[in-house]
């Protein structure tokens, strides 16, 4: 199983997948439709476009999406470059972030990065837990941005930060405009905008009156990807209970006939985004603002297990070795813990969590919130020695 959390998980996954790339031979808007519906577009990913899925049942939403970037870029790489040469594509794309860390929208840590540090620091853009799993946004939702710059890069080998700042702008104006002329305004369409501005890198959220310049500016876009993106983007500002009004619709008609999009590429926006919320609201963080504690402590617990499963060998040959640990533990199911005892067992579970790289997630800010989770699974690794030392 692939592991995104760990190094050298791009060349696993090329391994992994060597006969599993699905061939779209040049058909764009058959690449388009595949990521669409996989949610890449929508800034939660339900699946990956290879021929058999991957098993990432214990992978966080996190390293989903990471494994989507790569093979979303890679897929554009194949069709724009007719190549599938690997290690060509891993170089275009280091050098194709490289201009955006150049402007100093990306972060590394080295001088020269690879892409697996790359596609990390655009998938995990707050390393603070706590903070991150409050938040009413995704973070991702313009990733397909990147996929639409890079294929830009590669056609004309230009720095791709004009590009993107061009296309970001265009969009603040096409999302601004689209909630302005909703005649119900609902909390999901504040929590839109709000998705927006905290995933914007080049220019800040403002509202604009769209006049006919802009129109003309969207005419700009000529490619199908860029059409049927900024399509999608006006459909799920106006998504609000399956409903789209006269005039909304006269907005998104008027949206299709500026960039020559046909009527069924209009029909088909509007089917999937309505199909694919209806069936993935309630896994989608920023639907989710009427109990945000309820929710942090669900998505928690959904990602601290699929850790522990993952890990769950190593971490049982850890917990055997720390004798006194596990006495703790099993005492704490008995009865309250002494002050002095619940720092041990905080103590020695931070210690084991740094010797396994995916556990690490505990050492970070905020992490400490989730040990409790992590807490309540040791019995179901450590039975017997539970056992033993509640007879004890």
């Amino acid at each position: 199983m692939i592991n995104p959390s760990a190094n050298g998980w791009i060349n696993k996954f090329f391994l992994d997948n060597e006969s599993n790339y699905k061939d779209y031979n040049d058909d764009l808007l058959a690449f388009y439709h595949d990521v669409r519906t996989s949610g890449f577009i929508y800034g939660h990913v339900i699946r990956i476009n290879l021929i058999q899925q991957p098993d990432f049942k214990q992978l966080s939403s996190d390293e989903i999406t990471k494994i989507a970037l790569l093979n979303s870029l890679f897929s554009i790489f194949k069709i724009v470059m007719h190549s599938e040469d690997k290690e060509y594509f891993i170089e275009k794309a280091i050098e194709f972030y490289t201009f955006l860390h150049q402007k100093g929208n990306v972060l590394f840590t080295k001088s020269k990065p690879n892409l697996e540090e790359c596609i990390a620091t655009r998938i995990q853009t707050n390393e603070n837990i706590f903070a991150r799993n409050f938040s009413h946004i995704i973070t991702n939702a313009l990733l397909f941005m990147d996929i639409l710059a890079f294929k830009k890069y590669l056609e004309t080998i230009e720095n791709p930060v004009n590009y993107l700042k061009r296309l970001e702008e265009s969009t603040i104006i096409l999302v601004s405009n689209a909630l302005s002329v909703k005649e119900n305004p609902s909390k999901y369409d504040e929590l839109l905008k709000k998705l927006f501005e905290n995933s914007l890198r080049y220019t800040k959220f403002y509202h604009k009156k769209l006049e006919l310049s802009d129109y003309e500016q969207f005419g700009k876009f000529d490619s199908l990807l860029e059409k049927l993106y900024l399509l999608d983007l006006a459909t799920m500002a106006m998504w609000s209970d399956e409903v789209i009004t006269a005039i909304e619709k006269d907005f998104l008609q008027t949206l299709c006939n500026e960039l020559t999009i046909e009527e069924i590429e209009y029909e088909t926006s509007l089917l999937n985004i309505n199909d694919y919320i209806k069936e993935y609201k309630n896994e989608i963080p920023y639907f989710n603002y009427s109990n945000p504690v309820k929710h942090f402590y669900d998505q928690s617990n959904k990602n601290v297990t699929k850790l522990i499963t993952r890990n769950g060998k190593r971490l049982t040959k850890e917990l055997k070795e720390s004798k006194e640990l596990v006495q703790l533990l099993a005492k704490s199911t008995t009865s309250d813990l002494s002050k002095e005892e619940k720092k041990k067992v905080k103590k020695q579970l931070l210690d084991i969590c740094k010797t396994i790289p995916s556990l690490t997630i505990f050492l970070l800010p905020g992490g400490g919130i989730l040990l409790p989770i992590l807490i309540k699974y040791i019995p179901q690794l450590l039975p017997s020695a539970f056992n033993e030392n509640l007879e004890e």
